[in-house]
């Protein structure tokens, strides 16, 4: 909720002031309306003011304005004490006052002057000059909404959105943004078009918001422009026309405003409706990482770490990583505990310094907003003791809310950490049957999303009968999974049950062509199980074995 604009757009109180088209027509009325001045006439002491502030026939000059304000303030023109209390605020022509800006804007709004009931809210509102008074802010902000103010009027609209200052009412809030915005005031279309996009207050109507979207946005309202880019751009309740999208996002990257600067940046990087080109977005990517947006630092970071389009740079990276991570952006947070990790950092490579310990604190700030990966990297950095004190159940934790999000790999470590005797849940000792039984339910996730380690373990279980009926066929098929993503213990145990018709039927040849790769991975039992096999081939198989041997396993 902006004050309302400085004085060059206030009433002059006389129309002649502002309705002269040329310089000498300027100048008499300047000299005309000094004289009057100069003889006491109120009306004349403001007008005079309002023409040194905008340079109107006469040399521009804030102090000689803020001293006719003020004579015509004294004599009870609401305009000038409105102006007077403008240009304290601005600082313009006298020092920065807010308590001098309240005090003539309150004379005036006194006397009813719209502009200075808005702007008395204002600074009530902020704390601005006299004690933050929200219920004060609403009453002036009323009285100026009850006489047309569309800038008064979308402001209690706010307020009744947010119940600052008054119990929350969405549908006083829609109420008082439609009134505004059917003056055209841009904000409040913006607003009114967010209430028809999320039924706050009002049944959802995607052509609504639209509408209210693409007025406010061809007022030129950056925020109501991005927002119909991305409508655009995704074809949400749109036809998707990604032209048009570049287009609203141009149009608002222009000026300034952060998102649509990223935004545009990811159309260029992606080759998204237009050419790719790495230079023209690392512009828009710098344009926004500039002003504060933490997409874009990140985005920065990635690319000085990794050299894209730009030198390798980890000092730069580093640099970028920190603005975004300080704004708590999680990603961010944990590409910097990424580059300060002494497993991942080298002093003499990369220009900045490992610090383990600090790398922790980033991936629990991660961790904490939910990062998936910087969970599961704080869980292992506390199961090991590196940065941080070494703590089982801290890990365990950590693993959880990783596994609680689908991540096979924390699902293999939280089912690895009861079979080792870690218990997530405080209290005496540990169930050994209810922990198997978890455990098992943990490999189970993981394994049936590949990973080959849980699928390993799973057979490992069926093939023992630990914790469950022993299934010879089950723990072969586990097995078989895991060996086909490289899983050396799992191909040798492959090979062997394959020898011996354990849980499937015999094959020679595929028994010795796991062992083989068993082997190859450095299994050093497997040479000898090979032999064994081969001197049990008839001729017929030790050629075709021969013939695959050199060959990569199917998948």
């Amino acid at each position: 909720m902006p004050p309302h604009p400085a004085p060059a757009r206030a009433s002059t109180g006389n129309s002649a002031a502002g309705s002269a088209s040329h310089t000498a027509a300027h100048t008499a009325e300047f000299l005309r309306t000094k004289g009057l001045a100069e003889r006491g006439i109120a009306n004349a002491q403001h007008s005079l003011g309002f023409m040194y502030v905008n340079g109107q026939g006469v040399a521009q000059n804030d102090e000689l304005a803020v001293a006719w304000y003020r004579l015509a303030a004294t004599s009870g023109v609401e305009q000038a004490q409105y102006n007077l209390g403008v240009m304290y605020q601005k600082g313009r022509g006298v020092g920065q006052d807010y308590q001098q800006a309240a005090n003539w804007y309150r004379k005036a709004a006194e006397q009813g002057y719209a502009a200075a009931q808005y702007n008395l809210g204002w600074l009530y509102a902020k704390g601005q000059g006299v004690a933050q008074e929200l219920r004060q802010a609403m009453h002036w902000f009323s009285q100026a909404a009850g006489q047309g103010d569309a800038g008064a009027q979308n402001n209690l609209g706010m307020m009744y959105d947010s119940g600052k200052g008054v119990a929350q009412d969405f549908r006083q809030a829609i109420g008082w943004y439609r009134k505004a915005a059917e003056q055209g005031y841009a904000r409040a279309q913006f607003n009114l078009a967010l209430r028809y996009d999320n039924g706050q207050g009002v049944q959802r109507d995607a052509q609504q918001a639209l509408s209210w979207f693409r007025k406010a946005a061809e007022q030129g309202y950056a925020p109501a422009q991005f927002n119909l880019a991305l409508r655009y751009e995704k074809g949400q309740d749109v036809a998707q026309d990604g032209p048009k999208a570049i287009g609203w996002y141009r149009r608002a990257a222009a000026q300034g405003h952060a998102s649509s600067q990223f935004n545009l940046g990811l159309i260029y990087d992606n080759g998204q409706g237009v050419p790719r080109d790495e230079a023209t977005a690392l512009g828009w990517y710098r344009k926004a990482a500039d002003q504060g947006h933490a997409g874009a630092q990140d985005n920065l970071g990635l690319r000085h770490e990794f050299g894209q389009g730009l030198g390798q740079n980890f000092a730069e990276a580093a640099q970028w990583y920190r603005k975004a991570a300080e704004q708590g952006f999680a990603s961010a947070q944990y590409h910097l505990a990424q580059l300060l990790d002494s497993d991942s950092s080298s002093t003499s490579t990369s220009g900045v310094e490992a610090d383990p310990v600090q790398a922790v604190d980033w991936y629990r700030k991660a961790a904490e907003q939910g990062h998936l990966r910087a969970q599961f990297d704080l869980a292992l950095r506390c199961e090991n003791g590196i940065g941080v004190a070494q703590d089982d159940q801290a890990a365990m934790a950590w693993y959880l809310r990783a596994a609680e999000q689908d991540y096979a790999a924390a699902q293999f470590k939280v089912g690895a950490m009861l079979d080792a005797g870690v218990d997530p849940s405080p209290g005496p000792g540990v169930d050994p049957a209810r922990a198997s039984a978890e455990a098992y339910g943990w490999y189970l996730k993981a394994a049936e999303r590949g990973h080959a380690m849980a699928q390993f373990a799973l057979g490992l279980r069926h093939d023992s009968g630990h914790g469950v009926p022993q299934d010879y066929a089950a723990a072969h098929d586990w097995y078989l999974c895991a060996a086909r993503q490289g899983h050396a213990r799992a191909q040798f145990n492959v090979g062997l049950m394959q020898l011996g018709g354990q849980g499937t039927h015999a094959d020679l040849v595929e028994a010795s062509l796991w062992l083989e790769r068993a082997g190859q991975a450095g299994i050093e039992a497997a040479a000898r199980y090979v032999r064994r096999a081969a001197e049990r081939m008839n001729p017929a198989q030790r050629a075709l074995f021969a013939s695959q041997a050199d060959l990569p396993r199917a998948a």
